[in-house]
């Protein structure tokens, strides 16, 4: 900031001044705009006097007074009475008197408030300036409020009070000199070299706000991050993480924004034991220690011309390093990268995939590599008979290194044209070719002998035709509008045609309201859905002020049998599917229940239900999760389940508020017979209470699992938060 005022009265010859009043210097003869109720000129004394609502402009810079004065002789100027100067930047200096040299840089300031763009202040007893640099004695800091709603002086919430706090707005530093820092008036810690940006735009280098949790396994926990600002494109965090019941670990977080997009690296590092499952399956062994991490790579890169590559990678040492420092509880990790190209009507992507199982069961020479999976789309500018052309091309190859190998290829076109009568019916025709080309290799070494596919190279030919008629009524019901609109769809194409075709990628086969209409509703493309069918169904949606409805159900209907085509439980393995819906109600902005079901046909049972509410706003609402599956599918990764979730968040006047979350596991053993639930095993819970105001966030919470194995163990955390507007602690 730098205080602008009185090179100033200077144009003498103004009304007011003596005619033979000496002419201003030449480096004074700036033009400032100024306006006061009295201008006078002591020509005796040479002192220039601007009274009453005196208000200065210059460069951007204003300052307001009750009066300025310049002695000319000795260069001070003086501004007393209300004085406020607002910089371009927006910071602000209040004050009763403040005293310049001619040079108008450097002076002094008493009883000096300084305000900051970010709202934060700075009051001192004095203040002295010098090149721009603002040095404050027996001063106070704090971003909090300090008058109540109704403009009644208030107590910060924190402050820090300092010996002599220093302000480089060219650097955007705020630094202290034998500080300590007082929350609600008591003083916490002593702060002997602390500093910190004066705005939200800048990165300075410097500690950040630490983390105290504790938890069974772990013991107490403390982390510290230290923030290290290379440019304001780059940076890197390092953060010690100390345990009282395991070794220590380092953590480090970079981060670089190039001109073509983000990337960054992280991950955590410490000389440790693990542990591993016992040969009775459920009983922990510790191994040796050694070294153990984490890696974390993700990023998104522009090429120009419409390219551009995404990437991610996760990998870890060992199987249970990040559940044992609890820092994911992830079974699996991936790591991906992705080239693509977006054109004005086509797009293409070529990806690759990793894996890394961290399952007790998991083998990596079983586990795939699927290198590239290239997939292209491109909307054809031709349109024969009126209808639009999409182009798609589909390629993939997967390798195990003790396993079923697979290489895939295939490709369709696809023809659609709509149309709308009078009536307003729509009716959409679909034609497809499609011709795919397999190669497996150790066909034998399947996960499961269903997804086996016959060694060799295998070839298939796959038409379809498709007709799919929509018609929306609409109408008045119950003080709102109301708009219903059946739904049919004929689907015919070839049939068995997944004879010896491994099947990677079309193996998690659920019916769903979401791909009820599908063309195929297998997922991914290893298996078709052959034959006739007629698919139908109806959507009803109403709405009124303050209330909506909707209610989508529906199913379908298999001229002929494919046998095995889809297993039991899936609600498609017999000629009429099952009946898959949607249920959606909101009333105004405090209440929103929905739920999707799959009914069996024979017997109406339900097969899948998942219900959530929620009450109330965002800052106070109530959360009530189910969901149960009850399909019978003798498939991986698809065994049957019953969950209950509860949630909520109770403010508690005006900055406090207490939340809570808990996960049931409702599974018995008549849904699941490998499960070991009794029927109602908590998961876990967590309960916490947090504070917020617009200088301070603290926060108290407690987490108990329920459940232990390799990565997850049973027992108690306890995390304690703190966080300081602007000091990052």
């Amino acid at each position: 900031m730098r205080p602008l005022f009185l090179s100033l009265l200077l144009a003498c010859a103004s009304p007011g001044f003596s005619q033979d009043a000496p002419p201003p210097a030449a480096n004074q003869a700036e033009e400032i705009e100024f306006s006061a109720n009295l201008l006078t000129y002591d020509e005796n004394a040479d002192l220039v006097t601007a009274t009453g609502d005196v208000i200065l402009t210059r460069d951007g810079t204003r300052l307001t007074a009750d009066r300025v004065r310049w002695e000319r002789k000795t260069g001070l100027v003086e501004a007393d009475g209300r004085v406020l100067i607002v910089d371009p930047s927006g910071n602000r200096v209040v004050g009763d008197r403040i005293a310049l040299t001619d040079s108008l840089k450097d002076g002094f300031v008493s009883n000096i408030l300084l305000v900051l763009e970010d709202g934060s202040r700075l009051a001192a007893v004095d203040g002295v300036r010098k090149d721009e640099v603002t040095t404050l004695n027996r001063a106070v800091y704090s971003p909090c409020a300090v008058v109540d709603a109704n403009g009644c002086p208030l107590r910060p919430v924190w402050q820090i009070k300092a010996l002599r706090i220093v302000h480089d707005p060219a650097r955007g530093l705020v630094s202290y000199q034998k500080a300590r820092l007082e929350m609600f008036g008591i003083p916490l810690v002593a702060l002997p070299g602390l500093s910190h940006p004066d705005n939200f735009d800048r990165n300075r280098s410097g500690l950040l706000g630490p983390d105290v949790r504790f938890n069974r396994f772990l013991g107490a926990e403390v982390s510290l991050p230290y923030f290290i600002s290379f440019a304001p494109n780059r940076d890197l965090t390092l953060t010690p993480f100390l345990y009282t019941g395991v070794n220590p670990v380092l953590g480090a977080s970079y981060r670089h924004l190039f001109d073509a997009g983000p990337i960054e690296i992280g991950g955590r590092i410490t000389w440790a034991r693990g542990q591993t499952l016992a040969p009775d399956g459920v009983s922990l062994l510790d191994t040796a220690n050694r070294i153990r991490g984490n890696l974390d790579i993700k990023g998104q890169l522009n090429h120009g011309d419409g390219w551009r590559s995404t990437f991610s990678s996760r990998l870890a040492t060992d199987d249970n390093f990040l559940g044992r420092y609890q820092i994911s509880y992830d079974d699996r990790l991936r790591s991906t990268w992705n080239l693509e190209h977006f054109g004005g009507q086509s797009y293409l992507s070529v990806q690759g995939w990793a894996f890394q199982g961290l399952r007790a069961t998991d083998r990596a020479d079983t586990t795939p590599l699927a290198l590239p999976l290239v997939d292209f789309r491109w909307r054809l500018p031709l349109q024969p008979l009126g209808g639009a052309l999409m182009l798609h091309v589909n390629s993939l190859n997967i390798h195990r290194a003790a396993g079923q190998d697979m290489t895939r290829a295939l490709a369709s076109l696809q023809w659609d044209r709509s149309w709308l009568s009078t009536a307003g019916q729509r009716l959409t025709l679909t034609a497809l070719v499609r011709g795919d080309v397999y190669n497996t290799r150790n066909g034998e070494l399947a996960d499961l002998p269903l997804y086996a596919g016959e060694n060799g190279w295998k070839a298939r030919a796959i038409p379809l035709v498709a007709a799919d008629i929509e018609w929306p009524l609409a109408g008045a019901l119950w003080g709102g509008t109301q708009t219903l609109t059946p739904h049919i769809q004929f689907v015919a194409s070839r049939a068995g045609v997944n004879s010896g075709i491994p099947n990677e990628d079309a193996r998690a086969i659920d019916l769903e309201d979401i791909n009820l209409f599908s063309l195929n509703r297998f997922p991914g493309f290893d298996r078709w859905e052959g034959g006739a069918r007629i698919t139908y169904g109806a959507t009803w949606t109403w709405n009124a002020p303050g209330l909506a409805a909707s209610a989508q159900l529906g199913q379908s209907y298999r001229f002929s049998s494919e046998g095995n085509l889809y297993p039991d439980g899936t609600g498609l393995s017999n000629r009429f599917s099952d009946l898959v819906g949607r249920f959606n109600i909101r009333i105004g902005r405090w209440v929103e229940l929905s739920q999707r079901v799959r009914i069996d046909n024979e017997n109406l049972a339900i097969r899948r239900n998942e219900t959530d509410v929620t009450f109330g706003t965002r800052s106070t609402y109530a959360t009530v999760g189910y969901f149960k599956y009850n399909r019978n599918i003798n498939l991986e990764d698809l065994r049957d389940h019953e969950e209950l979730r509860l949630g909520g968040r109770l403010p508690v006047g005006r900055f406090w508020a207490v939340y809570g979350a808990i996960i049931v596991d409702l599974t018995s053993r008549a849904d699941d017979p490998l499960t070991v639930n009794d029927g109602f095993q908590p998961i876990r819970h967590r309960v916490g209470v947090t504070y917020l105001d617009d200088c301070l966030e603290f926060g108290l919470s407690w987490r108990r699992d329920y459940v232990s194995n390799i990565n997850i163990r049973r027992g108690n955390s306890f995390l304690f938060t703190l966080s300081l507007k602007n000091l990052g602690i």
